[in-house]
């Protein structure tokens, strides 16, 4: 009996879970069904001759194959986890010599594919951003030219950021504030890894409205991840405006939407071979199932409301997807206050907003068809100066929050 009253239970569970969950139609059906990946081989690419040598054993690389041309320079082969998909090409290698030495690096993509990142270069911890003299590029090919000694270098398409890096920021950030932010795991990827969210809930009180945050949905979207980091720090600063903003909402902050994308070097999918921000309908892929489950229950279990969406990415330059359906939603004045809030504390700074309602199954369209929420989508360019990614996300946060709290 006691068995039966156990599987009729879990029965149940299952159904309010399914049930709570509904799938959301778009106009525009995007096959987000997992999809086979090449995954690349983990190896040191030795030219002892030369004395020059490459990795990509570690997290967030990604080189395919190197090839010697002459002495000095050499090609490099990077391709993407699978077909089709966005040209962004995403890179991440280790490189040093056993002498001082001038080596010329030339990226080589599959046709169709065209060179996106300036490379970044770490040396004794600090990421600079290779310049016009060392970096050359062209219709024909990109060019970068290193001074190599014994000294590891690494050298990325963006400023690393693996799982292991943004998990320990997360500690970090919330280091002394366990009476009211919890950073737990709420499933795992396809390969294992976790899933986790900063669950921000001052007085664990419940009923509040629930604002929702996400980021690293393409793996090499790192500016986006930057205004998001600088976004919650600011939540989480001890003043007026954030203890106002916390006793009134509670916050859902998704630091990795993809960890194995971005452990991998993938150029924009999961491990299922898939772009999670066309998975917004029918949740085929376990990062999105996770989030959007996670946010369903939390709704249900505390009789709370989904008023605001942030997905932050990163484009070509700065700019706000948004919707263009507002009188109905949850804040229809949040958009027009929340962009004045930013031109008036970034200096020399311009909102450029694209509206439209989403066609396809996007994170801002399922914030809007599912909650009836203001969904955005924040995009970084990915040139954009670091302290100035800084300080638009801080007066971001500041401007949403003194709209929210009046």
């Amino acid at each position: 009996m006691s068995m039966i009253r156990i599987s009729y239970v879990v029965l149940c569970s299952l159904f309010l879970c399914c049930a709570t969950t509904p799938k959301i139609t778009f106009e525009n059906y995007v096959d987000t069904k997992s999809k086979p990946i090449k995954f690349q081989e983990e190896k040191v690419f030795s030219f002892s001759k030369s004395g020059v040598y490459f990795s990509n054993d570690f997290q967030g690389a990604r080189l395919n194959a190197v090839k010697q041309l002459n002495d000095s320079t050499f090609i490099l082969s990077i391709w993407p986890e699978n077909e089709p998909i966005n040209s962004s090409p995403f890179y991440a290698f280790k490189i040093w010599g056993e002498t001082s030495k001038n080596v010329f690096l030339e990226f080589d993509y599959p046709t169709g594919y065209e060179h996106r990142y300036v490379p970044k270069i770490l040396t004794d911890e600090n990421w600079m951003i290779a310049d016009s003299i060392s970096f050359q590029q062209s219709e024909e090919k990109s060019v970068l030219r290193l001074v190599l000694d014994n000294k590891v270098k690494i050298v990325s398409g963006q400023e690393l950021n693996s799982s292991d890096t943004v998990y320990q920021w997360v500690e970090n950030l919330i280091e002394g504030k366990a009476d009211f932010v919890r950073f737990k795991e709420i499933g795992k990827t396809k390969l294992n890894r976790p899933f986790k969210v900063i669950d921000i809930n001052k007085n664990n009180s419940k009923n509040k409205p629930i604002v929702v945050f996400t980021t690293r949905q393409h793996p090499p979207e790192v500016t986006g991840y930057f205004a998001f980091q600088s976004f919650i720090t600011n939540i989480l600063e001890e003043s007026e405006l954030s203890s106002a903003f916390l006793e009134k909402y509670r916050i859902l902050a998704f630091p990795l939407m993809n960890p194995d994308g971005v452990d991998l070097g993938h150029w924009r999918h999961n491990s299922g071979g898939v772009d999670l921000n066309r998975d917004w309908s029918k949740y085929n892929q376990k990062e999105i199932k996770n989030t959007v489950n996670f946010i369903t229950k939390t709704l249900k279990k505390n009789n709370s409301e989904l008023v605001l969406g942030i997905d932050f990415h990163s484009t070509y330059y700065d700019v706000f997807y948004t919707n263009e359906e507002r009188a109905s939603t949850t804040m229809p004045n949040f958009l027009d206050e929340w962009f004045m809030g930013l031109e008036n504390n970034v200096p020399n700074y311009k909102v450029n907003e694209q509206a439209s309602n989403s066609k396809q199954p996007v994170s801002k369209g399922w914030f809007l068809n599912a909650h009836m929420a203001v969904g955005v989508t924040f995009e970084i360019g990915d040139n954009t100066p670091r302290d100035r990614i800084r300080l638009i996300g801080k007066e971001a946060a500041k401007s949403m929050m003194n709209f929210m709290v009046d």
